[in-house]
Parts: structure tokens; sequence; C-alpha cells
């Protein structure tokens, strides 16, 4: 056998078996009454805009298709999940405090008008999950009247990093 067949035969055998060392692919279980939904004002049309666009990776209803089921993608597929739950979660929305629900409000406008999000790479196979300038704005409107609401204003982010920095030199 010529080195180029038995490389690409150990290859194969790599590829066949790293398909039985695949990462959990979960959905944690969705109590209504702690989403996003149950606990702001949001409208409809904003709500699904975000299952749209940003629920995949920011809820506990992600959708895992086909290539999250194949190594070495699913790998990657899975971490980005648990990377964007762990950054904002929509289906855990009442495990924020006030300030963290500002906070995320602020950057939920602030990171979709940059174009930060979606991410790119999400956008190449879910084209669908794109914003228009129309979304962009419904959803700043609401993140606005939404802090409006609860009486506060858009934080700056330089005084809130001074002050997370104030409470670390307090702790022991």
């Amino acid at each position: 056998m010529s080195k180029p067949k038995v490389l690409l035969t150990i290859l194969v055998i790599l590829f066949i078996a790293i398909q039985f060392f695949g990462p959990d692919r979960t959905n944690p279980p969705v109590e209504r009454e702690k989403t996003v939904q149950a606990l702001t004002d949001i409208p409809e049309s904003v709500s699904q805009i975000l299952q749209r666009s940003c629920y995949d990776c920011h809820s506990n209803e992600t959708r895992w298709p086909w290539y999250s089921y194949v190594a070495p993608v699913s790998w990657l597929v899975v971490k980005d999940v648990q990377d964007g739950r762990s950054h904002l979660n929509f289906s855990d929305w009442a495990q924020y405090s006030e300030r963290k629900v500002e906070k995320a409000l602020d950057e939920i406008c602030e990171e979709i008008q940059e174009g930060a999000m979606p991410l790119k790479q999400y956008l190449w196979l879910h084209p669908d999950a794109r914003l228009s300038a129309e979304e962009v704005q419904a959803i700043c409107d609401w993140t606005q009247a939404e802090l409006s609401r609860m009486g506060a204003a858009p934080t700056d982010e330089k005084q809130e990093e001074e002050e997370e920095e104030g409470e670390h030199e307090h702790e022991p």
C-alpha cells in the first residue's frame, strides 16, 4: 500500500473514531416565568427576532443542526453555545440582578449595532439570522424602552469598569 493510501486510511479511521467522543448537546428545561418574555415588556415582533437570530446561542432553546453532530465541528458549536449562554441567556433572565439586566440591555443593542452579533461564522450557515437595519432599530428601541421603564440610563462602560474594579479591591 502506498504512503498516501495509508495516510488516507488512517485519517478516515481517526475521523470515524472521533465521532464516538462528541460533546453533550443539551437544552436545559425552560421555566417560562423566568424568561425575558415573562419578565420584560418585550414586543412580540422583537421576541420573534431574538428567537430567530439569538436563541440558538443565547437561550436554552438551541436548535442543534446536523453539523453539530459531526466532530470536530460539533465541539466548536457546543463551545459557542456554552459561551453564549454563559454571557447572556434569555431563558434564565430571572437569575440576573437589576444591574446585570441593565448591562445586558445596553450590550444587546451595542453588539448588534456594531455587527458583532450574530457572529459572522453563525451567519454563514444561518443567513436567516441576519438582522436588517429595521430589526436592529426595533431591538434597540426595546432595550432603551426597557431601561427607561426600569428607571435606568444606558450604562457608561468606563464608569462601570471602574466601579467593578473598586468592588474587587474590597474583596478579601
